[in-house]
């Protein structure tokens, strides 16, 4: 682990147990007050930590929302978890669990293909906002202001001939997904990779993660993934149900 990185993790710990004036943490982590006020002033920045009037630093908001998105993801896994082996083995394909955390789409559980062709996503990584089914699904789910804002910082990487390119078109497509319920990805992030990708929706309408099946053109083309729709809102139905249970 980096120094800087340790250190900054200290810092959280002992804020964690009460606030604490720049001399104190100086102290607590043995080094001169200039290194602490340098991690000090980027965490301030970003709002992990916050000073007050009486120039003592406490923990900052930006944890309150992280620690939400923590506790949502872990219990949207745990609900998910038997309806995603039931999915993976019922059509032997790749299975992924996505949520939406701070303008970035995240994989929080991946079932692998019961096939010897592996993908290369892994859980804790990003997703691609402009190109992968689960990426456009959360999308599509936020709010029109953040949605447009989001649409318009994207960086929008071409991986292959099919990937889209632009805010106008990925906003149409948006619309698509929000009117039919579901999105695919057609070979647009992984040349040989098609996916369909769908929300999962509690009781509240509030859409709380996203789950996909992903294929390779080896294995099914982009209409046979297609048929294999049914079985994926159907899964996402039930693990909407479950989640306020």
């Amino acid at each position: 682990m980096s120094q800087s990185l340790a250190r900054a993790l200290q810092i959280l710990m002992s804020l964690g147990e009460g606030d604490r004036s720049l001399d104190q943490l100086a102290t607590e982590l043995d080094v001169h007050k200039t290194t602490v006020l340098r991690l000090l002033r980027t965490m301030e920045v970003e709002r992990f930590v916050r000073r007050d009037e009486a120039h003592r630093y406490r923990l900052g908001s930006r944890l309150f929302s992280l620690a939400d998105a923590a506790r949502e993801q872990h219990v949207v896994r745990a609900v998910a978890a038997p309806y995603l082996r039931q999915l993976n083995q019922r059509t032997g394909q790749t299975v992924h669990l996505a949520a939406y955390e701070n303008g970035q789409v995240i994989y929080i559980d991946k079932l692998d293909s019961v096939q010897s062709v592996r993908m290369y996503s892994q859980i804790g990584v990003p997703a691609a906002l402009h190109c992968t089914a689960v990426g456009k699904v959360l999308l599509a789910a936020q709010p029109k202001r953040q949605r447009e804002g989001l649409l318009n910082t994207i960086e929008y990487h071409r991986f292959t001939p099919n990937t889209i390119t632009g805010p106008d078109e990925l906003r149409d497509e948006l619309d698509l997904v929000r009117s039919q319920g579901w999105a695919h990805d057609r070979a647009e992030h992984e040349s040989f990779i098609n996916c369909i990708g769908a929300p999962i929706t509690e009781r509240s309408g509030r859409v709380v993660g996203a789950v996909s099946v992903s294929v390779p053109d080896v294995l099914l083309n982009y209409e046979q993934v297609l048929e294999l729709l049914p079985d994926l809102l159907a899964t996402t139905a039930a693990i909407g149900a479950d989640y306020n249970n």
